[in-house]
């Protein structure tokens, strides 16, 4: 990515330890950006402050669950106190737990609402208290295709993601009624070589993988740069595949439900046997004291595509 020709800015990506919040911080970094890295562990976030100052940026590594509403606020202030005030908040945080739905304890599933949903519901509002009183700003939320269409064995990531929407469109209501100079929008994204698939909770007997095609999280990140930079328009669309699943479900929801129930169990499980010792962090983060850093990237380079539409 070239050097972006504005002034460098203050923002903070949630998740920055791994995946496309790690890809997208690299990018920031690369424009001179001032970025606060917010995520639970610690070694990711080493890593991607790393990046984002070898880049050319400066970074602020915070170490926060983002379920942890007033945690939230104090990483926003510490932020605000190094980095100067907060132009954009980019929310990429989640969890999940790849099982059937009856297999998902009630606290597992409470746990993948709280950093999925509510996460992002608490990144936001300690953007717009900080946007608020300058009357700008730009909040970009993380969104997926499957927030718009379900699919077996991520019910509790699925429904997580289903409720963004709502909060979404919600809130750019409330602040269009409101002629606000804070714009929200959301990006769209499909199945992304990310390390989730190396460390998220699962219940499969092989190990989970994407529903192919899979993208680079770099190709997420350009997304979310564009739409960063862009903001006035509601949603974008990262990937064909992304396009196309709304697009079916919106038109022929279901056949895409008997496509779905034939294939999208085996889709999501490689030929291997799921590693029982395989790192989780639904409730502590994967790159811990004895852990390691995973860096962007997941296990699927040799499969994942380095280009990708974004609408």
């Amino acid at each position: 990515m070239s050097k972006h020709p504005a002034p460098p800015r203050t923002i903070v990506v949630t998740g920055a330890s791994g995946g496309i919040g790690r890809a997208t911080a690299r990018m920031l970094g690369a424009r001179g950006d001032r970025v606060g890295l917010l995520a639970r562990g610690t070694l990711g976030l080493e890593g991607a402050a790393r990046e984002v100052q070898r880049a050319g940026g400066r970074a602020l590594p915070v170490s926060v669950d983002m379920a942890d509403h007033d945690a939230v606020e104090k990483a926003a202030d510490e932020v605000e106190a190094t980095l100067g005030p907060i132009d954009a908040w980019i929310n990429v945080a989640f969890t999940s737990v790849f099982a059937r739905f009856e297999d998902i304890e009630p606290e597992e599933y409470r746990r993948v609402t709280e950093v999925t949903y509510l996460g992002y519901v608490n990144g936001t509002r300690a953007a717009l208290r900080r946007m608020r009183p300058r009357d700008r700003g730009v909040i970009v939320q993380v969104g997926s295709a499957l927030g718009q269409r379900g699919i077996p064995l991520q019910s509790a990531y699925c429904g997580a993601k289903h409720a963004l929407e709502g909060f979404h469109e919600s809130l750019r209501t409330e602040l269009m009624h409101d002629r606000s100079g804070i714009d929200v929008t959301i990006v769209e994204m499909p199945a992304v070589n990310t390390p989730q698939f190396d460390w998220v909770t699962s219940r499969l007997p092989n190990h989970a993988q994407p529903v192919p095609p899979i993208y680079q999280p770099e190709v997420a990140a350009r997304g979310v740069l564009k739409a960063l930079d862009h903001p006035q328009r509601r949603a974008r669309w990262v990937g064909l595949s992304t396009a196309g699943t709304i697009m079916a479900n919106r038109v022929a929801g279901g056949l895409l439900d008997r496509y779905l129930a034939r294939t999208g169990v085996a889709s999501q499980q490689t030929d291997e046997p799921r590693d029982p010792e395989q790192p989780e962090n639904l409730w502590h983060p994967a790159d811990g004291p004895d852990g390691r850093d995973f860096g962007a990237h997941g296990a699927f380079d040799d499969r994942a595509h380095a280009h990708g539409f974004i609408g």
